[in-house]
């Protein structure tokens, strides 16, 4: 295949630029919709309470994603600390809001990169990567220097900066976004972000611009646009209209999972909502909508 993995593509000295252009929006954070403004390579610290240091929390094979990511040996994880969202159902809570993790230099983190690669992970999975994007980019540059050829995968919120993003065109080769809430009053109450559909609209559409549908071969996925929807008890994510601006807005073609694994857990324990498990006709109105909508590929199946 042509362009694979894209970054292979660019100059050391083309993806260093990058990385600069990158580093810059943390003078005066505008790496996410967020927008806080502070120098965090002056010790300040925005909504996410990351500075400038790449702050991760654990990292190998992961074998759980979805097939054409996990492949035969893993997906090389690397599971980054904090978040630019607030989720209050957060699943990974202990990590994206207590702040499990350490402080990892650029080098170190390069070094992760090379590991995962040794151990015949088909591709770098970059989870909760929005906030720490400059640091990320810094060590891809040491990491390509040194040999890695495997494709990124950029595993992410869904609530991102089109400026941060199309810094990453020619970069990333997997875009997997999650697509929370399309309902503003739903998004501040759990996520203390109500133009999150809003701002995942515009970045979803960029990143299929980027990269196209997903492009599967063997098995593995080489490139392209992979969204996650978890589905929420009465209909709380909004499933119908994100459906709809899928087939309608991005491609009917999209690789959307459609996700059935949500369990109350963090501060959503006890509510009257979300204090619960989606039941078996909750889920399948979801696919259904996916269906009706025109959406052809509306669950983890290559």
């Amino acid at each position: 295949m042509d362009k694979y993995p894209f970054y292979r593509t660019l100059t050391i000295h083309e993806l260093a630029q990058r990385a600069d252009k990158a580093w810059a929006m943390l003078k005066a954070c505008n790496l996410c919709p967020r927008q806080c403004g502070v120098d965090r390579t002056s010790g300040e610290r925005g909504y996410c309470k990351t500075g400038d240091r790449a702050f991760v929390s654990s990292w190998g094979p992961h074998m759980g994603e979805e097939r054409p990511i996990t492949g035969h040996y893993g997906s090389g994880t690397i599971f980054f600390g904090n978040c630019n969202l607030g989720c209050k159902f957060c699943q990974n809570w202990e990590i994206s809001h207590e702040g499990e993790g350490a402080e990892m230099t650029e080098k170190d983190l390069s070094e992760v990169m090379l590991e995962l690669q040794t151990r015949r992970c088909h591709n770098i999975n970059l989870v909760t990567p929005t906030h720490q994007m400059p640091m990320i980019l810094r060590a891809l540059v040491y990491a390509v220097e040194r040999g890695l050829e495997i494709p990124i995968v950029y595993n992410c919120g869904g609530y991102e900066s089109l400026e941060a993003l199309r810094l990453l065109e020619g970069i990333v080769d997997i875009y997997m976004p999650d697509l929370k809430f399309a309902d503003s009053d739903v998004s501040m109450k759990w996520a203390d972000a109500p133009d999150y559909f809003q701002r995942a609209k515009v970045a979803i559409k960029e990143m299929h611009r980027q990269v196209g549908n997903l492009v599967i071969q063997k098995g593995i996925a080489r490139r392209g646009l992979l969204i996650r929807h978890l589905v929420l008890p009465e209909g709380l994510a909004g499933t119908k209209e994100i459906a709809r601006f899928i087939a309608c807005e991005v491609s009917p073609n999209t690789y959307v999972n459609v996700m059935e694994q949500y369990y109350p857990c963090y501060r959503a324990k006890g509510d009257t909502v979300l204090g619960r498990r989606i039941t078996r006709q909750e889920y399948m109105s979801a696919i259904e909508a996916m269906i009706d909508a025109g959406i052809r590929w509306h669950t983890d199946a290559d």
